[in-house]
Order: C-alpha cells, then structure tokens, then sequence
C-alpha cells in the first residue's frame, strides 16, 4: 500500500466479490485516494441468509472490498483476518462469515449503511472508502437461451452458474436509487474502473442504474475497463471483444479510454483488437496474472499496468505485451 499521507488520482472501482477485491487489491498500490463501488444483489450463502432474515444489504462483497484495502501493519491484518473468518459448525452459525455480522450489527445500531462501513474501515485502518451501490437490497433477473430455449433465471446466485448464454439482465425493483455518495463520488473522480468480475452479476448491473450512466456521461472522469483472466459460466461463449461491445452496449454509448487485458488471456487478439477499434478505445496488454496462475491477478503486475494507464504511458511497445 502506498505511504500515509501519499494520494494519487481520485479513483472509483466498480464490481462485486473476488473481481472487486483483485482491483482494490493492486489499486491500493497505486492511489490512497480510492472509492469502492459494490453491487447489493447477492443472494447466496451468508449474505443471503442475512439479507433474507434481517432485510438489509447483502454485506459478503463489501466485505471482501474492506478486506482488500485493510492496513498492512499488524493491526490491520489481524482485523482483516478477523473479517474473512468463517464459522464451521453444524449449526445456523455455519459458513457465516464474522465480517457479515460485524457489518450486519452496525447496520442495527446505526440505521445508516454507509456509516457502518466507515466505521469498520476506520477499525481495519482502511484507506479509502467503500460504498454500496444502493442503499436497497436489489434482484438480478437474466434471459438465458439453452437449447434453443429462453428462461428467466432469477438471483445473483442463480443466473452466476446457470448454464446457457445470457441474452439480457435487468435489476429489481425498477424503483431503486444509486446511493447519493457514490455519485458525489464519481462527480470528483478522475477514473472510473469498472472489472475485473462475474460480468453480469458484478459488473454490469453498475451500468443498469439510470442515474449512474448520466453521471458517467456528465463527469469528467476517464474510464477503465480490467478485462477478465478467464470466462466463467456467464461469459462461457463471449470473446473479449464481446466484453468491451457488451460494456458500450449497457453504457448507452459510454466507451472506455483504456482497455487492460492479459495478453496470455486472449484467444484472439486480432478479434480484441478490431472491437477496440470500433470505439477508438486505447488497448494495454500487459502480464497481470501470478506467476504459475493463470487465473489469478498478481496485485503488483496489476497496480503497474493501472500506474500506466493513468499516468498515459502507453505505447506502441506496451501493445504488444510483454516479453517472455
């Protein structure tokens, strides 16, 4: 993490889950001057059994983003720790994450989603900010054709692992606002990053929210589309190519600026490179993964190609990627 005091450019990073955390993870390095957006449509696991008996805001994925941009020192680590353990019991308690109902007990004491998020990265020692998407609990509802066949998959959890190809993803109820913080954020942001993650479920739905495209199309923010390491089961038949046109797709129109991607990730570079093309998009291809894991994001190779993005030193010789 970057020394005390230091800031850097005015950064929001948009996602949910384990995407979110590798962005944050590898951001951290770059700026102390960072806002995380999460999504508030999980369903699954100890978030869904809070959010279900509770009514409140699925807390798993802001979780996991406070844990990402917890202290290094002793004290911070510890509290990050405490945060990611899980109970394994053979009763209700199991799999509950002690970072949920830490989150959960703020909430009830004091009535004010984003305070309580404050007050666990004050204890974590966090720098920067993390921030739900809304202040209300929402539904991803996905068109997923089968064989030929179209059906209404209902859940973030669901539609993550539902087989088939996504065709169209909405997001219930129709009614919610975009929490007002995070478009003050995005009003003094000098980028917005938006991947890696499940792309329908953590990454699109931030474009779903009216409110957010306007302030997106109206700031002066740049943006930056992380393309992912590898295809999950909701992107199982999409190129890369597909990610960035389904992006501009969703946006109404709003295109990144860059464009960062793994080389050793793209089956066809050649197809990634017409699509950025279309846009008059910048492509960066550099290594991001870890050494011997192809899926993994190496926080350092990650923060060093953001570095490059931001600052604009990208080159013809970076297009290329790197060289082994």
């Amino acid at each position: 993490m970057l020394p005390t005091g230091t800031r850097g450019p005015k950064v929001v990073a948009f996602g949910g889950g384990h995407g979110l955390y590798a962005a944050l993870s590898a951001l951290r390095h770059v700026t102390g001057n960072l806002t995380a957006v999460v999504t508030v449509a999980d369903d699954g696991g100890s978030s869904g059994k809070l959010r279900s008996e509770l009514g409140i805001l699925p807390p798993g994925d802001l979780r996991m983003a406070l844990s990402a941009l917890c202290d290094d020192g002793e004290w911070g680590q510890l509290w990050r720790d405490v945060l990611q353990h899980r109970f394994k019991t053979d009763g209700p308690l199991n799999h509950h994450a002690t970072g949920n109902l830490l989150i959960a007990s703020l909430w009830n004491l004091l009535d004010d989603p984003n305070e309580g998020l404050d007050v666990v990265g004050r204890l974590l020692g966090v720098q920067g900010r993390v921030l739900p998407l809304s202040n209300s609990p929402m539904e991803i509802q996905a068109d997923v054709v089968e064989n030929g066949m179209t059906k209404v998959v209902r859940g973030q959890s669901r539609v993550a692992v539902a087989p088939g190809r996504v065709e169209h993803v909405r997001l219930f109820p129709a009614s919610a606002v975009v929490n007002p913080a995070v478009l003050e954020a995005i009003e003094e942001a000098d980028w917005c990053v938006f991947g890696p993650g499940s792309w329908y479920t953590s990454v699109i739905p931030h474009l779903m929210m009216p409110e957010l495209k306007e302030k997106l199309a109206s700031c002066n923010a740049q943006l930056l589309l992380a393309l992912n390491l590898t295809n999950d089961v909701e992107t199982s038949d999409m190129t890369h190519g597909d990610h960035l046109r389904s992006f501009v797709s969703y946006s109404g129109g709003i295109t990144p600026r860059v464009v960062v991607a793994d080389p050793t990730a793209i089956d066809d570079l050649d197809e990634l490179d017409e699509a950025v093309g279309e846009y008059g998009v910048k492509l960066l291809l550099r290594q991001l993964h870890q050494y011997g894991q192809t899926a993994v994001h190496d926080p350092l190779r990650f923060a060093a190609a953001l570095r490059d993005a931001f600052e604009g030193t990208i080159t013809d010789v970076a297009k290329e990627g790197p060289k082994n």
